[in-house]
């Protein structure tokens, strides 16, 4: 199901404003750990670089593989591949287990074909038809808030970092940069409808949602 998207890039004054807004209406996330988590991901892409250049060109519709786990556990990874159509999204993931990520990092690709998952099988044909490989990682601190009425969800996303390639993926203590002077991130997702109350809690006078790629600010250092 595609859900409606904004992204918005905010600063470090628009962050705590909207913060105290969203905690009068809206409740966390029940799996934030004192109000946030830490989210490290492995974005996959080809020889060409094409989901980059895709989300450069603004190409309306296009899809992004990636790995990603929480607050350092590694004991629960997911695949997931987020597809975007003009200004809606949507999800799809399967779990992993560790040992199965250590197959892919290795290029062991074969017991892919015979995973039984769908999405898992995906993967697997477009890495060996287009060159899929994993290409960076991508770490950052998330503060998620809840609002049931439209099934909203509003993350602010801040303190972006990425290793140099995708060496130390399953090490969380592995040392990551600034990916650049890279901002927060205020989110919005929502189904049918915006209700009122989030629209005024999240907004922006004189901004326009942006385009910014956590992915793409991370992809500096190659």
């Amino acid at each position: 199901m595609y859900r409606h998207e904004w992204k918005h890039e905010i600063g470090p004054g628009d962050c705590i404003a909207i913060r105290q807004r969203l905690q009068a209406v809206a409740r966390p996330d029940a799996h934030a750990k004192d109000g946030s988590y830490l989210i490290r991901s492995l974005y996959f892409d080809t020889p060409s670089d094409r989901a980059l250049r895709e989300k450069l060109d603004g190409v309306s519709r296009r899809e992004k593989f990636r790995l990603r786990y929480y607050n350092g556990d590694c004991s629960l990874i997911h695949l997931e591949k987020k597809s975007k159509r003009g200004g809606l999204g949507t999800k799809q993931a399967a779990a992993l287990t560790l040992e199965e990520v250590r197959a892919i990092l290795d290029n062991d690709l074969d017991w892919m074909a015979r995973s039984g998952r769908t999405l898992v099988w995906e993967l697997y044909f477009k890495m060996k038809s287009q060159g899929l490989r994993p290409k960076t990682i991508v770490d950052y601190t998330r503060e998620p808030f809840v609002y049931p009425p439209g099934n909203v969800r509003v993350t602010l996303d801040y303190n972006i970092r990425t290793g140099m390639g995708c060496a130390g993926f399953l090490d969380p203590g592995c040392v990551t940069i600034p990916a650049r002077d890279a901002p927060a991130i205020l989110e919005v997702k929502w189904d049918a409808y915006l209700p009122e109350v989030i629209r005024m809690a999240v907004q922006l006078p004189g901004r326009r949602t942006s385009a910014f790629s956590k992915y793409a600010a991370c992809r500096i250092y190659g």
